[in-house]
């Protein structure tokens, strides 16, 4: 088992997306890349803390590999947004990849720098290499959030 994380605008639908990865073992979200101790979702939410909303994803390398992983990264967001994705605005929504070993960082580089050259797009891409730092758990309200949400529309239509 090994760990990746990704921050991609609102870790909601970071979190749906890996969450639908052959090989992905399990999923979470919380913040990362800040100096606030312990923060909640209000915190980060006010931009006091630095952090970003991520996805922590723990992965079997021999079902997925982090460059599949990093591929889903690139698909499911824009890259050259500087601090927002879509219509959410601050830092917490940034594009980053934190990583967790030497070899992640190569490789995060590298793909980066393969998107760069591919021309896909006419922006420079915004996203950031960070080494991982401390993990905070958001609640549990947050976790597989857009499930949740799912299953309670299911059940108020079989009412």
């Amino acid at each position: 088992m090994e760990t990746a994380t990704f921050g991609a605008g609102c870790f909601w639908g970071i979190e749906a997306a890996f969450r639908k990865v052959p090989g992905v073992i399990s999923t979470s979200v919380g913040y990362m890349g800040g100096h606030f101790e312990n923060p909640c979702y209000l915190d980060v939410l006010s931009r006091i803390t630095g952090h970003a909303e991520v996805c922590q994803v723990q992965y079997d390398p021999e079902q997925v590999s982090y460059e599949e992983l990093l591929d889903v990264f690139w698909r499911i967001h824009d890259p050259t947004s500087l601090n927002r994705q879509g219509a959410d605005r601050g830092e917490q929504y940034r594009s980053v990849i934190f990583c967790h070993t030497p070899e992640q960082t190569v490789i995060a580089r590298q793909s980066k720098t393969a998107l760069e050259n591919s021309a896909r797009y006419d922006k420079p891409i915004a996203t950031q290499i960070q080494a991982a730092s401390t993990y905070w758990l958001a609640t549990e309200e947050h976790q597989q959030y857009f499930e949740k949400q799912q299953a309670k529309l299911e059940r108020s239509q079989q009412r």
